[in-house]
């Protein structure tokens, strides 16, 4: 092979490299964070509350990971029905984002919530918090939506990850039934998982 030849075949090969472009994952989404706070309101009367609600699987309208920054004190005087305990997030890493609702995730640094009372958490925790959609808003349901996680690679987050790029089909994720139950969302995937297999 000439001289030539070798120099036109190494441009084809660069400009093929070049073209090639990594398929990304849903749950793999670059964000530029604005140092900003969206506030969640807290629907403390729903009976449900995790990564798996709903008899067939309630979809989320943000999924993330973060660090618990600030947490104040319990106040029993936010009213009869619940305990409220505001706490702040700073954002790692969105999951996915459901960007159809109006008071959607729009680039914000930090979280604020009133959902941490009875949490056995920190400062400094790593979380896995799981949100959904009510009155077209991003909302938490409970505790149990957000997970202490000891580092960003956690088994949780990559079976979340996996669940999200599936389409949040729990059938994708099956076989991390054991993990979901150790943290104790048994009765909840398999309720899930019982009506996607029943599912036509």
């Amino acid at each position: 092979m000439g001289i030539k030849c070798k120099y036109v075949f190494c441009l084809l090969a660069v400009a093929y490299i070049f073209s090639c472009k990594k398929k990304t994952a849903k749950s793999d989404i670059e964000i530029v964070f604005t140092q900003d706070t969206l506030q969640i309101p807290y629907t403390y009367w729903w009976d449900e509350a995790g990564p798996f609600i709903g008899y067939c699987g309630e979809p989320y309208s943000l999924v993330f990971t973060g660090v618990l920054t600030h947490l104040e004190a319990a106040d029993e005087k936010a009213g009869p029905l619940y305990t409220s305990q505001k706490g702040v997030i700073q954002l790692e890493k969105v999951l996915y984002i459901n960007d159809e609702i109006e008071g959607k995730y729009a680039s914000q640094r930090y979280v604020t919530m009133d959902s941490f009372h009875q949490l056995d958490l920190k400062v400094s925790d790593k979380v896995l918090v799981f949100c959904y959609d009510y009155e077209n808003k991003v909302t938490i349901p409970g505790d149990k939506s957000i997970i202490k996680i000891g580092d960003y690679d956690h088994p949780l987050v990559e079976s979340t990850k996996e669940y999200i790029d599936s389409g949040q089909n729990v059938l994708e994720i099956k076989k991390d039934s054991a993990l979901w139950a150790a943290y104790g969302y048994c009765d909840s995937f398999k309720r899930i998982l019982r009506c996607k297999e029943d599912s036509p």
